[in-house]
């Protein structure tokens, strides 16, 4: 009898019971063979830099030696740009807005005032700025900064009024301070206001210009400690500037005026002048205009000068946009701005405030873009901006990375974009040219896809963490451009934006593309280095009525019955689809009856130019089914080699040849399953005719029930859940309300409005269920139809004409795809839990079927319920049958389920590497026939990296899936589970890949709780567990996405794409990478005072400001008015920001090595040591008794 062994039995609950690792499954013991070489050290998490428009900016600096442009947001953001791709991204702790900047001229340095009323130094010297000191005002609020070149001396004007100095090279405050009730003295009799400008007199360093916000300029002497002269104004001053001479100074007031003073005449200004006013013939005062916020007076030596405003238009201009005006001699030029204008700065030769400025550029801080302009040519052309600041031209709604592409991808596609360029720019170069490019040794190219709110495409070269703009695709050409409001697009999907591009899919190596909109159409693109004329875009209408409780009336049913596709049979235009008929139109858009057979937007009718670049192949739309808009594409996947694309919405999965422009398959979910469907779909209450708006706007609807919301946006219950029965209804209810408490408010918000924006919930109308049988009885069977034709022919048989349609895959009932929105919010849960879709798609050569000896095609469908699904293809083989034969498609079944919707599926050959779907190469449709001819069939024929078996059959293959909860690995063609691992529990996950990284590949996840997550393949050992970034906007769930070599990317905001490395080389070659700002620049010589001004003092006065505010002579300032912070950039720290934490570690690493080597030599040293040591103290003995009895003489 065999001894029982309690030990075996604790041992083995003990491995059961731990949840935390991937478990492998019994039965699978060849898993073991494969050698991974992931391991935990290859993988490190940090940013690498940001592009795009600062979001919201609200302050603006230059740099006039260094070139340098620093901008800051109100998100308590720094932008600093330099020449073509110098950029860097800094960011206060804090989070304040930032309200005004400071250059130290090529100090290297940067000064930064906060809306918390705390000040900072910035270290530019280093690769990653950092703050060296940081001073906190208590009980005063910051609200202007000036700091005189080549002066160590800040000073900082406050709300109450006063004015306080700093010191910036140790951040301590003088006790030098200039009140505002000494300064306006009896001038005034109420408080003077907000301090909104501070400078210096050109000519004479110890007067500085203080102005008030009520209107009065006061002249303050710095060495008498008194006002020298007080300027009074009616109106409020917006801003202040001087003539280099010193003798006069400009200010722009709050009803659009200007007032020029002479500083020794402070009754009355010089001159008054309005620039946009009327002036009456009378001679009354002209009607007063907008405040001219911000006004800048530049001299030049051969000409007139410059005055340089913002603001100050009529209030008669109604709508008119933010203007710029330039004012020189007697030219004014008013230049209109797409967006209001935050700040703006006069570019000059000089930086010294006392010399003929010489303007030559002024740079314009818009709200959403940055403009500069050229003054040295006539008209004031603008020049071309080399930044990558279009990105939120239209609002970003999908982004897509690929790392490591073919290397003939960017000069293709920069050859076709660069003709796209817009012309009239300035012909000088770029104005701000400072910094130096990075010397990283990435050099594989890398390319970002963006999908926008206008239809609109763009490629970004993404190589040498740099982005710049390759080419740009409008995808709304394609259809008819509304000529009025009444002929305006109305998609009854979307209330905006209905050419929103929602899922991009592209094929590197064949350059074919594939997008998918809001308006539930899907485009297919081709790459032509030729232009051509397409005198009709062919077009394939799709009618997906699938619904389970949409089933037809008896009476309807006898009438026609049509053939059902059974799970496991070949499904093919020959043998599926039934002969063309030929019947008159059912396409309705009257007010008599609902809407059907019609797609969302026209397809244009007369003939399209399309230029070099991507042209329209085939164009998909879903038509109406009895009055009710279809679904919204929820995935979409295309492959070259098979010429096949498919995609997939609420209702089902539709699969189109694009070679022979037809349609193979066109079923609902629960079809796929055939008889051996797991779920019981119980009927639901229609919705209403018309759906709300979703899709690319996040929408704030508080419909949501609780228990929705802590659920992701596809995944589904597992178990099925039985409406009829109260009692399950109540237990699933208090279950999900349970999990819901797991998360917090804010979390829960978010979402709910993930869940309304990934997957588009119709709104709902009740009826009763006569009402309801009483409308499926009304309405005839319709056959699902699907036909290719031209916009033209669309057009002529809407009039009213016959058409002759091509039925696609059998009809499995007319069904509606709607279902009801309840009153109660728990039985809206329920019913999205029964809800399935179509949630990602993956073609494959693999084992695909049980006992396969050879690999085929085939086509793995994952859906919300976790079930993933595979449907063999049957492709012909010869490039010549392809395009007589179209593949056949079958049904597989179900392989397997998980928790959780799936999001990516890939499949490994037997050696754990990728084995990719095969694709073609790339050749141009448009090429002349003897250029064509010659080489189609090698450049037509499918190509595929090669996997790890030799000839003949692989023994296995491995197919990697990965939900929204778990992730598992299945061995094929056996199809059973290898390696399976909960992801997470508490949370789920958005966004998986599977990435090759440089010694082997992994699953790359990110989840909603902000974790960023690495699986090794295939054995799913967790290799990174990093706490990132909490979600907490919809924009990062919809544009986060993983590429290969470790690289990442989100749309941080709406106008900035975050890039980031989870790859722990990318990581320690980053410093070399990055961008320097400051280099070495010689400052220009002060200007020449001349014989005769040197002889009798008329030059500028120097100010030596440390006997004024030094401690020895103002004394120490007040404990309580501000608190020095010493920052982390100081000098102890400065070798560490500017290495940063990757190279600590390095350094660290190494340091560790050589001590453990040192300490090794270091023993041997010492066991040396202490041998001679003994050697000498023997000797000594011996020498001792040796001399011990001798006497001294005997010696």
């Amino acid at each position: 009898m065999k001894k029982f062994n309690i030990r075996k039995v604790l041992d083995g609950l003990t491995n059961v019971s731990s949840s935390s690792s991937a478990s492998p499954q019994p039965g699978n013991r060849e898993n073991d063979t494969i050698q991974e070489n992931l391991q935990s050290e290859h993988f490190q998490l940090c940013k690498t830099v940001r592009h795009g428009f600062p979001y919201q900016p609200s302050a603006m600096a230059f740099d006039a030696v260094q070139k340098i442009l620093a901008i800051g947001t109100q998100s308590g953001a720094l932008r600093l740009f330099g020449r073509a791709g110098v950029e860097c991204y800094c960011q206060h702790e804090s989070g304040s807005a930032v309200i005004a900047l400071q250059f130290l001229i090529n100090e290297g340095a940067l000064v930064s005032a906060l809306a918390d009323d705390s000040i900072h130094l910035w270290n530019l010297r280093q690769k990653l700025p950092a703050v060296l000191h940081s001073l906190k005002f208590n009980r005063e609020r910051i609200t202007f900064l000036h700091l005189p070149f080549q002066s160590k001396w800040l000073y900082v004007g406050t709300e109450r009024g006063n004015i306080h100095m700093v010191n910036v090279e140790s951040f301590t405050l003088s006790g030098y301070v200039i009140m505002w009730n000494k300064a306006i003295e009896l001038s005034s009799k109420t408080h003077p206001g907000p301090v909104v400008h501070i400078s210096d007199n050109p000519m004479d360093e110890g007067k500085l210009l203080i102005g008030f916000e009520c209107g009065i300029v006061v002249l303050w002497d710095l060495r008498t400690k008194k006002a020298d002269y007080r300027y009074t104004y009616d109106e409020a001053i917006h801003s202040v500037a001087w003539h280099h001479e010193g003798k006069q100074f400009i200010c722009s007031h709050s009803d659009g005026t200007l007032t020029i003073w002479n500083i020794r005449v402070p009754a009355k200004p010089a001159q008054i002048i309005t620039p946009h006013g009327k002036h009456p013939k009378d001679g009354k005062k002209p009607e007063p205009c907008k405040p001219i916020l911000k006004v800048e007076y530049k001299t030049t030596r051969a000409g007139d000068p410059f005055m340089v405003l913002s603001g100050g238009l009529s209030y008669d201009t109604v709508g008119r946009r933010a203007c710029l005006t330039v004012m020189h001699g007697k030219s004014t030029a008013v230049l209109e701005m797409d967006y209001p204008i935050v700040d703006f700065l006069t570019l000059c030769e000089t930086p010294y405030p006392n010399d003929f400025q010489e303007p030559y550029a002024v740079v314009i801080l818009l709200e959403k873009d940055l403009v500069v302009i050229d003054l040295a040519q006539i008209g004031y052309p603008i020049f071309e901006n080399p930044y990558p600041l279009t990105l939120h031209e239209s609002p970003v709604t999908c982004c897509e990375y690929f790392a490591d592409c073919p290397a003939e991808l960017i000069p293709a596609l920069y050859s076709v974009g660069s003709r796209q360029k817009r012309q009239g720019y300035s012909k000088k170069e770029w104005p701000i040219s400072g910094g130096n490019w990075g010397q990283g040794t990435q050099s594989y190219p890398e390319i970002i896809i963006t999908g926008h709110a206008d239809g609109s495409i763009k490629f970004w070269d993404a190589s040498a963490i740099m982005l710049q703009v390759l080419y740009k695709l409008k995808t709304a050409k394609v259809f008819e451009k509304a000529r009025n409001k009444e002929d305006k697009p109305s998609t009854d999907i979307v209330d905006e934006d209905p050419f929103a591009i929602q899922i991009l899919t592209w094929c590197p190596e064949s350059r074919m593309l594939c997008v998918a909109g809001v308006s539930a159409h899907v485009i297919i693109y081709r790459f032509s280095k030729q232009e051509v004329t397409t005198e009709v875009v062919q077009l394939l209408e799709v009618r997906m009525p699938y619904e389970l409780n949409d089933v037809d009336s008896p009476e309807a049913a006898g009438e026609q019955t049509p053939a059902v596709s059974t799970p496991g049979a070949t499904s093919s235009p020959q043998s599926a689809l039934p002969p063309a008929q030929t019947h008159p139109s059912t396409s309705s858009n009257s007010s008599d009856g609902p809407r059907d057979n019609v797609p969302c937007l026209k397809v244009r009718c007369s003939p399209l130019k399309q230029s070099p670049g991507y042209q329209v192949d085939l164009v998909v739309q879903l038509l109406w089914v009895s009055g009710e808009p279809p679904q919204q594409i929820t995935s979409l996947a295309l492959n070259s080699a098979y010429g096949l694309v498919v995609f997939g919405n609420f209702n089902g999965l539709a699969v189109v040849d694009y070679f022979q422009k037809t349609l193979l398959m066109n079923v609902g979910v629960q079809e796929l399953y055939g008889l051996a469907d797991p779920f019981q779909r119980q009927p639901r209450s229609p919705r209403k005719a018309r759906q709300p708006s979703g899709g690319v706007c996040d929408v704030n609807d508080g419909s949501n029930a609780s228990e929705d919301r802590c659920k992701s946006p596809t995944s589904g219950s597992c178990s099925p859940c039985n409406s009829d029965e109260e009692t399950k209804h109540q237990k699933f209810i208090d279950k999900m309300k349970q999990k819901s408490r797991r998360f917090s408010k804010t979390v829960a918000n978010d979402l709910a409005k993930m869940s309304r924006k990934l997957v588009t919930v119709p709104d709902q109308k009740h009826e009763t269920v006569a009402e309801h049988i009483h409308r499926r009885r009304s309405l005839q069977p319709k056959k699902r139809v699907c036909g290719v034709r031209s916009a033209a022919q669309v057009s002529r048989n809407r009039a009213g004409s016959s058409i002759v349609r091509t039925p696609s895959a059998p009809d499995l009932h007319a069904k509606d795809s709607s279902f009801s929105r309840s009153r109660s919010s728990s039985v809206t849960s329920l019913e999205r839990e029964s809800r399935e879709i179509i949630s990602s798609f993956h073609f494959s050569e693999t084992l695909s079927r049980k006992g396969e000896a050879m690999p085929g095609p085939s086509l793995w469908v994952g859906t919300s319920q976790g079930s993933m699904l595979v449907l063999p293809l049957t492709v012909p083989a010869s490039s010549e049958l392809r395009m007589q034969q179209a593949p056949a498609v079958s049904f597989g079944g179900v392989v397997t389920r998980l928790k959780g919707g799936i999001l990516s599926m890939a499949t490994l050959d037997s050696a754990g590497a990728p084995l990719h779907p095969p694709y073609e190469l790339w050749y141009d449709p448009n090429l002349p026939d003897e250029r064509e001819e010659k080489d189609r069939w090698k450049r037509r024929r499918p190509a595929s990296p090669p996997s790890g078996s030799q000839e003949g059959a692989p023994d296995t293959h491995y197919v990697v899936l990965c939900s929204e909860k778990q992730a598992e690995v299945i061995v094929l063609p056996a199809q059973t589970s290898a390696f399976k691992h909960n992801i997470t529990e508490a949370s789920f996950v958005l966004r998986a890949d599977v990435v090759q990284m440089n010694t082997g590949c992994c699953i790359a996840c990110f989840c909603a709780n902000g974790h960023i997550m690495a699986l090794s393949l295939p054995s799913l050992r967790p290799l990174l567990d990093v706490n990132y970034l909490p979600l907490t906007d919809m924009r990062i769930a919809r544009t986060f996405c993983f590429s290969n070599l470790g690289q990442a990317l989100y749309l941080t905001s709406p106008t900035e794409i975050q890039r980031l490395t989870y790859s722990q080389e990318t990581c320690d070659n980053l410093q070399e990478m990055l961008c320097e700002l400051f280099t070495p620049v010689e400052t220009p010589e002060a200007p020449n005072r001349g014989f005769f001004k040197g002889l009798f003092g008329g030059g500028a006065q120097s100010l030596d400001r440390e006997d004024l505010f030094g401690e020895t002579a103002a004394g120490k300032a007040s404990r309580s008015l501000a608190q020095h912070i010493p920052g982390p950039g100081g000098m102890e720290g400065m070798k560490g920001a500017a290495s940063g934490i990757v190279g600590d570690l390095a350094r660290t690493r190494m340091a560790l090595d050589e001590r453990g080597q040192k300490l090794g030599e270091l023993d041997e040293r010492t066991a040396a040591m202490m041998a001679s040591a003994d050697s000498f103290s023997k000797h000594a003995h011996d020498m001792m008794l040796k001399y011990k009895d001798k006497k001294w003489y005997q010696l």
